[in-house]
């Protein structure tokens, strides 16, 4: 199962049901198949296409790998994706994410990705909700369990510095109440 990506990127996919037909790039690692024509890996590359919504993501990741459920490396980077959909919540397994460079622009959506209790890895840079101040706080708050973020490791200054800063916006909120 630890063979290369099953790697669909620069195909020009718009909607993820085009991949279907498309016959991913070959690599360096290459990824075995079964007998059902499905990968025996966990990784799924879809970086660098015109993919606006993620509709189809867990048929398109039932159609590719062998055990979609193990999917634990997703690279999504270089869409045009402007949310962060609850669908990426069902990939329990999900380790690395990869969001780089799409169009997201509502921060608190990365909220939502704390339900990953796996998620360890996420790169969301090059999305308009990089220019927020909050940004990487609001990050690794929402993620605790990250250990890199944007190619860049999260100390545990920054989980410190995360959670008080948290607290702190909880308690203002609270008391406008």
């Amino acid at each position: 199962m630890f063979g290369g990506p099953v790697d669909l990127s620069f195909k020009n996919i718009s909607k993820l049901t085009d991949a279907w037909t498309e016959e991913p790039r070959s690599s360096l690692r290459p990824v075995k198949r079964n007998s059902e024509n499905k990968y025996l890996c966990c990784s799924l590359r879809l970086s660098n296409n015109n993919i606006t919504d993620l509709l189809d993501l867990e048929r398109t990741v039932c159609h590719f790998l062998v055990e979609p459920a193990r999917l634990a490396w997703l690279d999504l980077s270089f869409n045009k994706l402007t949310h962060i959909d609850q669908i990426i919540c069902r990939l329990n397994e999900l380790r690395v994410l990869y969001l780089h460079g799409n169009s997201i622009h509502i921060l608190s959506e990365v909220d939502r990705l704390g339900e990953l209790q796996h998620l360890h890895s996420i790169t969301l840079h090059g999305n308009p909700i990089e220019i927020n101040k909050a940004y990487r706080n609001r990050v690794i708050c929402a993620l605790p369990r990250l250990k890199s973020m944007d190619f860049s490791a999260v100390t545990s200054q920054e989980r410190v510095l995360a959670k008080m800063r948290n607290r702190s916006r909880t308690r203002s909120e609270d008391n406008r109440q």
